[in-house]
């Protein structure tokens, strides 16, 4: 059977680096939303639209939505520190982002993040809401994000 629909999924993996080496580690899902489906349907056609080159964290605790546009509470915003055409089940079907929040950087109870083409607002591509992590001032927490389409 033919199957034509695609539906682009993300799951993340978020790794908090404690001050002493201890390593945690956590897996998710996440929501591509409505914004971010149109972003990459532009892409499809050839729009020109910046690429996504931003992964934001925050506080915010409501629901992840297809509506949203922003997180529900921003604590830091860092450019990505790498993105690269990756395979997950079909040959170079997934686009994946590494962001790396460094000691200092996004301190705090962090329940959400999403990834953006601007360093200050933009187009949100897709949103998560998690399990608190809290990052203290010494941690870092490296967030890896793969958007599959299938």
């Amino acid at each position: 059977m033919l199957n034509d629909s695609l539906k682009p999924t993300g799951t993340l993996k978020l790794q908090l680096i404690g001050a002493d080496g201890n390593i945690t580690e956590q897996h998710e899902h996440n929501l591509v939303v409505n914004t971010g489906l149109a972003y990459i349907s532009s892409r499809m056609y050839g729009t020109a639209q910046t690429v996504m080159s931003h992964m934001a964290v925050g506080t915010g605790s409501g629901t992840a939505g297809a509506a949203d546009t922003a997180l529900g509470s921003q604590i830091a915003r860092v450019a990505l520190d790498s993105s690269a055409i990756v395979t997950t089940v079909i040959t170079n079907d997934s686009v994946q982002y590494v962001a790396i929040f460094s000691p200092g950087t996004g301190t705090g109870a962090i329940t959400e993040a999403g990834i953006f083409n601007d360093g200050t607002a933009g187009t949100m591509l897709c949103r998560t809401v998690f399990a608190v992590i809290n990052k203290g001032a010494l941690d870092t927490l490296v967030i890896t994000w793969k958007v599959q389409v299938q």
